[in-house]
Protein backbone atom coordinates (compact mmCIF):
# COMPACT_ATOMS: atom_id res chain seq x y z
CA UNK A 1 0.00 0.00 0.00
CA UNK A 2 3.38 2.70 0.63
CA UNK A 3 4.49 1.71 -3.01
CA UNK A 4 2.85 4.38 -4.90
CA UNK A 5 3.13 6.83 -2.35
CA UNK A 6 6.58 6.27 -1.97
CA UNK A 7 7.40 5.90 -5.82
CA UNK A 8 7.12 10.21 -5.77
CA UNK A 9 10.30 10.44 -4.39
CA UNK A 10 13.62 9.08 -5.08
CA UNK A 11 14.92 7.50 -1.59
CA UNK A 12 18.34 6.06 -2.76
CA UNK A 13 20.41 8.74 -1.06
CA UNK A 14 18.47 7.91 2.05
CA UNK A 15 19.11 4.76 1.94
CA UNK A 16 22.53 4.81 1.16
CA UNK A 17 23.19 7.42 4.57
CA UNK A 18 21.40 4.56 6.43
CA UNK A 19 23.86 1.84 5.33
CA UNK A 20 26.47 3.69 5.58
CA UNK A 21 25.65 4.79 9.57
CA UNK A 22 23.98 1.84 10.20
CA UNK A 23 27.13 0.76 12.51
CA UNK A 24 26.93 4.70 14.26
CA UNK A 25 23.06 4.19 14.71
CA UNK A 26 22.86 0.82 15.77
CA UNK A 27 22.25 -2.30 14.61
CA UNK A 28 18.93 -2.42 15.21
CA UNK A 29 16.79 0.54 13.54
CA UNK A 30 13.59 1.65 12.38
CA UNK A 31 13.60 4.71 9.99
CA UNK A 32 10.10 6.75 8.96
CA UNK A 33 9.07 9.80 7.43
CA UNK A 34 5.24 11.00 7.28
CA UNK A 35 4.14 13.95 5.11
CA UNK A 36 0.69 14.77 4.75
CA UNK A 37 -1.99 11.64 5.54
CA UNK A 38 0.71 9.17 4.21
CA UNK A 39 3.90 7.01 5.44
CA UNK A 40 6.71 8.34 2.41
CA UNK A 41 9.63 6.35 3.95
CA UNK A 42 9.82 3.38 6.00
CA UNK A 43 13.15 1.14 6.69
CA UNK A 44 13.42 -1.08 9.11
CA UNK A 45 17.08 -2.68 9.50
CA UNK A 46 18.25 -6.03 12.25
CA UNK A 47 16.27 -7.31 14.43
CA UNK A 48 13.59 -4.15 15.35
CA UNK A 49 10.68 -3.44 13.30
CA UNK A 50 7.58 -0.94 14.02
CA UNK A 51 5.94 -2.60 16.36
CA UNK A 52 9.24 -2.88 18.96
CA UNK A 53 8.69 -2.02 21.99
CA UNK A 54 11.88 0.28 23.70
CA UNK A 55 12.34 2.79 26.09
CA UNK A 56 12.68 6.03 24.45
CA UNK A 57 14.45 8.41 27.69
CA UNK A 58 14.20 11.98 26.60
CA UNK A 59 11.72 11.36 24.10
CA UNK A 60 9.13 11.64 27.07
CA UNK A 61 9.70 14.65 27.75
CA UNK A 62 7.43 15.59 24.54
CA UNK A 63 4.86 13.48 25.37
CA UNK A 64 4.74 14.94 28.91
CA UNK A 65 4.59 18.72 27.67
CA UNK A 66 1.96 17.83 25.51
CA UNK A 67 -0.19 16.44 28.44
CA UNK A 68 0.30 19.82 30.23
CA UNK A 69 -0.92 21.75 27.25
CA UNK A 70 -4.21 19.87 27.69
CA UNK A 71 -4.96 20.76 30.99
CA UNK A 72 -4.04 24.09 29.96
CA UNK A 73 -6.11 23.98 27.00
CA UNK A 74 -9.07 22.65 29.62
CA UNK A 75 -8.47 26.00 32.27
CA UNK A 76 -7.16 23.43 34.45
CA UNK A 77 -3.73 25.13 35.17
CA UNK A 78 -1.99 27.97 33.70
CA UNK A 79 1.65 27.91 32.58
CA UNK A 80 2.29 31.11 34.46
CA UNK A 81 1.18 29.25 37.54
CA UNK A 82 3.62 29.16 40.46
CA UNK A 83 4.71 25.39 41.15
CA UNK A 84 4.21 26.50 44.84
CA UNK A 85 0.51 27.11 44.81
CA UNK A 86 -0.05 23.12 43.77
CA UNK A 87 3.07 21.85 45.90
CA UNK A 88 2.95 23.90 49.15
CA UNK A 89 6.53 22.58 49.94
CA UNK A 90 8.54 24.36 47.58
CA UNK A 91 7.55 27.55 49.43
CA UNK A 92 9.32 26.41 52.72
CA UNK A 93 12.40 26.67 50.81
CA UNK A 94 12.40 29.98 48.76
CA UNK A 95 11.07 28.25 45.88
CA UNK A 96 7.88 30.75 45.14
CA UNK A 97 8.68 31.84 42.44
CA UNK A 98 9.16 28.76 39.81
CA UNK A 99 6.51 28.63 36.82
CA UNK A 100 4.92 25.37 35.21
CA UNK A 101 6.17 27.11 31.96
CA UNK A 102 9.94 27.78 33.24
CA UNK A 103 9.64 23.56 34.18
CA UNK A 104 8.96 22.52 31.01
CA UNK A 105 12.00 24.36 29.48
CA UNK A 106 14.23 23.93 32.30
CA UNK A 107 14.85 27.17 33.62
CA UNK A 108 13.68 26.23 37.20
CA UNK A 109 17.18 27.60 38.80
CA UNK A 110 17.23 24.02 40.63
CA UNK A 111 20.64 22.58 41.12
CA UNK A 112 20.19 20.01 38.02
CA UNK A 113 23.06 17.66 37.67
CA UNK A 114 23.57 16.54 34.34
CA UNK A 115 21.71 13.11 32.83
CA UNK A 116 23.83 10.41 33.16
CA UNK A 117 22.67 6.58 33.31
CA UNK A 118 24.25 6.20 36.78
CA UNK A 119 21.48 9.07 37.86
CA UNK A 120 18.60 7.13 35.85
CA UNK A 121 19.24 4.23 38.46
CA UNK A 122 19.80 6.21 41.14
CA UNK A 123 16.04 7.58 40.99
CA UNK A 124 14.94 4.07 41.71
CA UNK A 125 15.33 4.50 45.24
CA UNK A 126 11.81 6.73 45.45
CA UNK A 127 8.41 4.87 45.60
CA UNK A 128 6.68 7.33 44.05
CA UNK A 129 6.62 11.15 42.14
CA UNK A 130 5.69 12.71 44.87
CA UNK A 131 8.29 11.46 47.20
CA UNK A 132 11.05 12.24 44.59
CA UNK A 133 9.60 16.11 43.25
CA UNK A 134 9.34 16.90 47.25
CA UNK A 135 12.93 15.91 47.58
CA UNK A 136 13.41 18.74 44.56
CA UNK A 137 11.89 21.26 46.71
CA UNK A 138 15.10 20.72 49.34
CA UNK A 139 17.58 20.99 46.59
CA UNK A 140 20.16 24.12 46.26
CA UNK A 141 19.23 26.82 43.88
CA UNK A 142 21.89 27.47 41.31
CA UNK A 143 20.01 30.56 39.79
CA UNK A 144 16.67 32.83 39.96
CA UNK A 145 13.61 30.94 37.90
CA UNK A 146 13.68 31.69 34.09
CA UNK A 147 17.60 32.98 33.92
CA UNK A 148 19.48 30.31 33.19
CA UNK A 149 19.10 26.67 31.14
CA UNK A 150 20.19 23.30 32.48
CA UNK A 151 18.99 20.38 30.64
CA UNK A 152 17.75 17.50 32.90
CA UNK A 153 14.63 15.77 34.49
CA UNK A 154 13.96 18.36 37.79
CA UNK A 155 11.34 20.68 35.96
CA UNK A 156 9.02 18.18 33.98
CA UNK A 157 8.77 15.49 36.57
CA UNK A 158 7.06 18.57 38.43
CA UNK A 159 5.06 19.62 35.75
CA UNK A 160 4.19 15.55 35.84
CA UNK A 161 3.36 15.85 39.43
CA UNK A 162 1.40 18.92 39.50
CA UNK A 163 -1.10 16.89 37.17
CA UNK A 164 -1.49 14.40 39.71
CA UNK A 165 -2.38 16.79 42.09
CA UNK A 166 -4.54 18.51 39.65
CA UNK A 167 -6.18 15.35 38.35
CA UNK A 168 -6.12 13.45 41.63
CA UNK A 169 -4.85 10.07 38.89
CA UNK A 170 -1.15 8.42 39.35
CA UNK A 171 0.61 10.53 36.13
CA UNK A 172 1.08 6.76 33.95
CA UNK A 173 -2.38 6.24 33.97
CA UNK A 174 -3.51 9.67 33.50
CA UNK A 175 -1.20 10.21 30.19
CA UNK A 176 -2.58 6.82 29.30
CA UNK A 177 -6.31 7.94 29.04
CA UNK A 178 -6.22 11.73 27.94
CA UNK A 179 -3.26 10.81 25.21
CA UNK A 180 -2.52 7.87 24.53
CA UNK A 181 -5.86 5.82 24.25
CA UNK A 182 -7.38 9.19 21.76
CA UNK A 183 -4.14 8.45 19.51
CA UNK A 184 -4.30 4.88 19.37
CA UNK A 185 -0.66 4.11 21.07
CA UNK A 186 -2.00 1.41 22.43
CA UNK A 187 1.63 -0.09 23.30
CA UNK A 188 3.13 3.25 24.90
CA UNK A 189 3.55 3.37 28.63
CA UNK A 190 4.72 5.14 31.57
CA UNK A 191 3.89 2.27 34.15
CA UNK A 192 7.07 0.97 35.42
CA UNK A 193 7.46 -3.06 36.39
CA UNK A 194 9.56 -2.57 39.58
CA UNK A 195 7.07 -0.70 41.99
CA UNK A 196 9.66 2.52 41.17
CA UNK A 197 8.58 6.38 40.77
CA UNK A 198 7.01 7.03 37.54
CA UNK A 199 9.31 9.22 35.71
CA UNK A 200 7.44 11.89 33.52
CA UNK A 201 10.78 13.38 32.05
CA UNK A 202 12.79 10.26 30.92
CA UNK A 203 10.34 6.87 31.28
CA UNK A 204 8.37 6.04 28.64
CA UNK A 205 8.12 2.73 26.57
CA UNK A 206 7.13 3.28 23.01
CA UNK A 207 7.29 1.88 19.15
CA UNK A 208 8.08 3.27 16.44
CA UNK A 209 4.42 3.04 15.01
CA UNK A 210 3.27 4.63 17.88
CA UNK A 211 5.83 7.41 18.45
CA UNK A 212 4.86 8.52 15.18
CA UNK A 213 1.24 8.55 15.51
CA UNK A 214 2.19 11.71 18.09
CA UNK A 215 4.51 13.36 15.82
CA UNK A 216 1.45 13.42 13.23
CA UNK A 217 -1.21 14.93 16.05
CA UNK A 218 1.67 17.50 16.08
CA UNK A 219 2.50 18.08 12.69
CA UNK A 220 -1.36 18.62 11.75
CA UNK A 221 -1.71 20.98 14.47
CA UNK A 222 -3.20 18.95 17.26
CA UNK A 223 -5.79 16.94 14.97
CA UNK A 224 -5.28 13.27 14.74
CA UNK A 225 -8.16 11.14 12.87
CA UNK A 226 -10.20 13.63 12.72
CA UNK A 227 -10.22 14.84 16.26
CA UNK A 228 -8.59 17.64 18.00
CA UNK A 229 -6.35 16.22 20.48
CA UNK A 230 -4.56 19.55 21.67
CA UNK A 231 -5.68 22.87 19.99
CA UNK A 232 -3.46 24.36 17.52
CA UNK A 233 -2.93 27.51 19.96
CA UNK A 234 -1.64 24.85 22.24
CA UNK A 235 0.74 23.41 19.69
CA UNK A 236 2.07 26.53 18.51
CA UNK A 237 3.32 27.82 22.04
CA UNK A 238 4.93 24.41 22.28
CA UNK A 239 7.11 26.02 18.75
CA UNK A 240 7.77 28.90 20.64
CA UNK A 241 11.49 29.34 21.59
CA UNK A 242 12.27 29.99 25.43
CA UNK A 243 15.77 30.58 25.95
CA UNK A 244 18.69 32.58 24.28
CA UNK A 245 21.73 31.15 23.95
CA UNK A 246 23.53 33.08 26.56
CA UNK A 247 21.47 31.45 29.35
CA UNK A 248 21.84 28.13 28.63
CA UNK A 249 24.60 26.34 31.24
CA UNK A 250 24.29 22.81 30.45
CA UNK A 251 23.15 20.99 27.02
CA UNK A 252 23.58 17.30 26.21
CA UNK A 253 26.26 16.66 23.06
CA UNK A 254 23.17 15.72 20.92
CA UNK A 255 21.86 19.25 21.41
CA UNK A 256 24.52 21.69 21.57
CA UNK A 257 23.46 25.07 19.71
CA UNK A 258 20.22 24.55 19.67
CA UNK A 259 17.67 26.49 21.69
CA UNK A 260 14.63 24.88 23.61
CA UNK A 261 11.29 25.13 22.97
CA UNK A 262 8.33 23.68 25.56
CA UNK A 263 9.37 19.84 25.87
CA UNK A 264 11.69 19.73 22.36
CA UNK A 265 15.04 21.17 21.11
CA UNK A 266 14.37 24.08 18.14
CA UNK A 267 16.27 22.57 15.62
CA UNK A 268 15.62 25.17 13.24
CA UNK A 269 13.70 28.44 14.18
CA UNK A 270 13.01 31.61 12.72
CA UNK A 271 10.12 34.58 13.60
CA UNK A 272 7.65 32.71 11.32
CA UNK A 273 5.46 35.01 9.59
CA UNK A 274 1.91 32.68 10.69
CA UNK A 275 3.01 32.63 14.58
CA UNK A 276 4.63 36.27 14.60
CA UNK A 277 1.37 37.25 16.25
CA UNK A 278 1.16 34.89 19.13
CA UNK A 279 1.46 36.41 22.56
CA UNK A 280 4.81 35.30 24.43
CA UNK A 281 6.09 36.28 27.27
CA UNK A 282 9.06 34.21 27.07
CA UNK A 283 12.62 35.17 26.35
CA UNK A 284 12.63 33.59 23.37
CA UNK A 285 11.31 37.32 22.24
CA UNK A 286 9.02 35.72 19.21
CA UNK A 287 11.30 33.53 17.36
CA UNK A 288 9.52 30.14 16.76
CA UNK A 289 10.70 26.40 15.74
CA UNK A 290 10.32 25.70 12.20
CA UNK A 291 11.64 21.89 13.21
CA UNK A 292 11.23 20.69 16.77
CA UNK A 293 13.33 17.06 17.81
CA UNK A 294 13.51 15.58 20.80
CA UNK A 295 16.30 13.30 21.12
CA UNK A 296 16.46 10.62 23.93
CA UNK A 297 19.55 9.01 25.84
CA UNK A 298 18.96 5.78 24.33
CA UNK A 299 19.50 6.78 20.76
CA UNK A 300 15.59 7.37 19.19
CA UNK A 301 15.11 10.55 17.41
CA UNK A 302 12.19 12.42 16.44
CA UNK A 303 11.48 15.01 14.47
CA UNK A 304 8.71 17.43 13.23
CA UNK A 305 9.64 19.74 10.07
CA UNK A 306 6.66 22.23 9.98
CA UNK A 307 8.15 24.18 6.75
CA UNK A 308 9.04 21.19 4.97
CA UNK A 309 5.52 19.62 6.65
CA UNK A 310 7.05 16.38 7.74
CA UNK A 311 7.73 13.76 10.24
CA UNK A 312 10.95 11.72 10.29
CA UNK A 313 11.71 9.52 13.46
CA UNK A 314 14.25 7.10 13.93
CA UNK A 315 13.88 4.85 16.34
CA UNK A 316 16.87 3.20 17.87
CA UNK A 317 18.10 0.91 21.20
CA UNK A 318 21.47 2.14 21.45
CA UNK A 319 22.90 5.18 23.77
CA UNK A 320 22.82 9.04 21.52
CA UNK A 321 26.46 10.29 20.56
CA UNK A 322 27.30 13.16 19.16
CA UNK A 323 28.24 11.79 16.12
CA UNK A 324 25.15 10.52 16.05
CA UNK A 325 23.60 14.26 16.30
CA UNK A 326 25.56 15.19 13.42
CA UNK A 327 24.05 11.96 11.36
CA UNK A 328 20.57 12.87 12.11
CA UNK A 329 21.37 16.49 10.96
CA UNK A 330 23.17 14.95 7.58
CA UNK A 331 19.88 12.82 7.01
CA UNK A 332 17.56 15.54 7.56
CA UNK A 333 19.00 17.81 4.91
CA UNK A 334 19.12 14.15 2.10
CA UNK A 335 15.05 14.72 3.33
CA UNK A 336 14.59 17.97 2.99
CA UNK A 337 15.67 18.16 -0.87
CA UNK A 338 12.87 15.51 -1.39
CA UNK A 339 10.08 17.61 0.27
CA UNK A 340 10.11 21.10 -0.58
CA UNK A 341 9.79 23.70 2.01
CA UNK A 342 6.17 25.88 1.92
CA UNK A 343 8.36 28.77 4.22
CA UNK A 344 9.92 31.69 2.50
Amino acid sequence: MLQPVMAQYNWTELDQIFKDKQQLLGSNVVAMVWKGDSLIYKKEMGDFNSKTQAPVASCSKWLTTALVMMFADEGKISLDDPVVKYIPVFGNYFKSYITIRQCLCHMTGIQQDPIRLLKLFERKKFSSLEEEVNSFAAKDIQANPGVEFRYGSIGLNIAGRILEIVSKKRFDLLIKTKLFNPLSMRKTTFSTMDGSAVNPSGGAISTADDYMKFLVMLMNKGKYNGKQILSEEAVNLMRQVQNRADQIRYAPKAAEGYNYALGSWAVEESPHPELRSQPSVAPGEGRVATALASPGLFGTWPMIDFCHGYAYLVFVKNLLGEERAEAHREIKNIIDKQVPSACK
